[in-house]
């Protein structure tokens, strides 16, 4: 009876270590390598991470153009040398099946850069303000737990263990 994976569980351990293998093999090949494709050329590329799928047959890589570029035509360029960098890449690395390389543009740098901007936007920055100045002080929740007051540290009450040894 096949297994089935379910989607929302995290990758194992053997994934992962599949995954950073063949992120710092391309990484090397991308180093190192001048491709002949003119979308290529004089292009230095970041590769962030490599996703393998549970049976190890495809591989998402995604990747950043340092300094910016046109990333379609990146895309478009490495599926044309896909062919050379999966021999490259097997060469570096044993295994059995080396994965389908799938080339996506990493897009998290994009989105943070936009949620840095927004959060510096005036009107987000008079409202975070705004929100800090309506709240009363905050007190330490582990103590007032514990049963001590706002004064009282852990540990040094009566009765404590600590308060005991220097006194002896």
């Amino acid at each position: 009876m096949p297994r089935h994976r379910n989607n929302k569980q995290p990758p194992g351990q053997r994934l992962l270590r599949v995954g950073e293998e063949i992120r710092h093999a391309l990484a090397e090949v991308f180093e190192r390598e001048t491709f002949r494709d003119p979308d290529l050329a004089n292009v230095s590329l970041t590769v962030t991470e490599v996703r393998p799928s549970p049976d190890l047959r495809h591989a998402r890589v995604y990747v950043v153009p340092l300094g910016g570029g046109d990333t379609t035509a990146i895309m478009e360029g490495l599926k044309r040398v896909k062919p050379f960098l999966r021999r490259r890449i097997a060469e570096m690395i044993q295994m059995k099946f080396l994965p389908d390389l799938v080339f996506a543009a990493d897009t998290t740098f994009d989105q943070a850069e936009r949620i840095a901007t927004l959060l510096h936007r005036p009107e987000v920055a008079r409202d975070l303000r705004r929100d800090d100045d309506d709240e009363p002080p905050q007190h330490d929740d582990v103590g007032s737990r514990a049963g001590l007051g706002p004064g009282s540290r852990a540990g040094h009450g009566p009765g404590s263990r600590a308060g005991r040894d220097e006194e002896e």
